[in-house]
């Protein structure tokens, strides 16, 4: 488990009869070379002591969200940046629910709420707890927001019954997070580019047109990127949306910038398309402000179309051009047409006349539209816009591979 080398890795213990397991995996990781802070739920410190995980992690034990001590050498923010990985091992019940209705009532949750990092999960219960609707709910909606689960597997419980609910071993969950690692070492060989926003194209200094965009999914799609080793630029219209600073942002406004940026960031491996560039700009923009008795005259003219300029740029193509197509009806049909016309590789569509996905929205279903491929699209139902952009990530790695 080489990988493990020299990766931070912040170990959420929570109070379960499992907890005792957490000993080894934290010892798995020490001998291979990681290096470890813990934080320890209050009902876990009926399970394991502090002194025992220090002994073994070699770190510093966290418990209080409001100790003095903590706050001074290292905050729930910094904690949460200073991972690489973060592991909830195991992971009860009550911890699922609370991560999963944005609970932050301990040191535990908030920094897990505060991560901008992968989450990985080992969740330990006892089988009718881990069958009950509640907890299938709660899980699903955080696979929905981009974790990891491993596990659990049926066996003997300490109950005395028997089923599913068993945390996963140690080793299983230490080779699981080494190749996490792998995987994101291979990746980082691959540099990615996402546009996503509106642009605007002034009519004078304070009108212009634009597209309907919030840029959510070209964030996520981002984030996802990174998160999975990708050496990641995103080129980004208007928005008031935030990134990490570890993803080479580039603020545009026009699509004439926009098209300038993605020029001066290629050759990459993959492109993706999200933004919702306006097609067309002013002939001739007023310079002062026009006055509401004027008659105005408007001309336009089409802006270059960046994915078409993209995807058919013979020296500069990456291996992996994609496209967005935000459509209201036959989206299909249309999609299918933008893909062949457009000599792009995927395109991906969704239903923006529905109000409860796309603009806006948290919320997303999108269909991808392959071009050389035996399976012609493939529905992504609908979820979170993080989990939607994970889902695409996965199929970028597994066609790059």
């Amino acid at each position: 488990m080489k990988n493990l080398l020299n990766k931070k890795i912040l170990f959420i213990i929570c109070g379960g009869i499992s907890a005792y397991k957490s000993l080894e995996t934290i010892r798995l990781f020490k001998k291979n070379g990681a290096e470890i802070k813990t934080i320890l739920t209050s009902s876990a410190k009926e399970f394991v002591t502090p002194l025992s995980i220090t002994s073994l992690s070699q770190g510093k034990v966290y418990s209080n969200l409001f100790s003095v001590e903590n706050e001074t050498e290292m905050d729930h923010i910094s904690l949460s940046r200073w991972a690489d990985l973060i592991v909830i091992a195991p992971a009860t019940a009550n911890t699922i629910s609370k991560l999963a209705q944005g609970t932050t009532d301990d040191l535990a949750s908030t920094v897990v709420l505060a991560s901008d990092k992968e989450i990985i999960l080992a969740p330990a219960m006892n089988v009718r707890m881990w069958e009950h609707p509640s907890t299938k709910i709660n899980l699903r909606k955080l696979k929905e927001f981009g974790y990891k689960v491993i596990g659990p597997e049926i066996g003997d419980m300490a109950c005395g019954e028997y089923g599913e609910g068993k945390m996963s071993d140690p080793l299983i969950i230490a080779k699981e997070i080494d190749k996490y690692f792998l995987d994101q070492k291979n990746n980082k060989r691959y540099k990615a580019l996402v546009t996503a926003g509106p642009t605007n194209e002034y009519i004078d200094p304070v009108r212009f047109i634009t597209n309907k965009s919030s840029g959510k999914q070209g964030y996520e799609l981002a984030k996802s990127l990174y998160r999975k080793g990708f050496d990641t630029t995103l080129i980004s219209g208007p928005t008031n949306l935030e990134i990490t600073k570890d993803i080479n942002l580039i603020k545009v406004e026009t699509a004439n910038e926009m098209l300038v940026a993605t020029q001066e960031n290629l050759p990459v491996d993959v492109a993706i398309f999200s933004a919702a560039v306006a097609d067309f700009k002013i002939n001739k923009r007023y310079e002062n402000k026009i006055k509401k008795q004027e008659n105005i005259d408007l001309k336009f003219e089409r802006n270059l179309d960046i994915l078409n300029y993209v995807s058919n740029h013979n020296s500069m193509r990456p291996k992996l051009v994609i496209g967005f197509a935000a459509e209201t009806d036959e989206i299909n049909k249309n999609a299918e047409e933008k893909l062949n016309k457009k000599n792009c590789d995927w395109i991906i569509s969704n239903d923006v006349s529905n109000k409860n996905i796309g603009f806006n929205s948290d919320y997303n279903e999108v269909t991808i539209h392959y071009k050389n491929k035996k399976i012609k699209r493939e529905k992504l139902p609908y979820k979170k816009k993080s989990g939607i952009s994970d889902e695409i990530v996965d199929r970028i790695i597994y066609q790059l591979n």
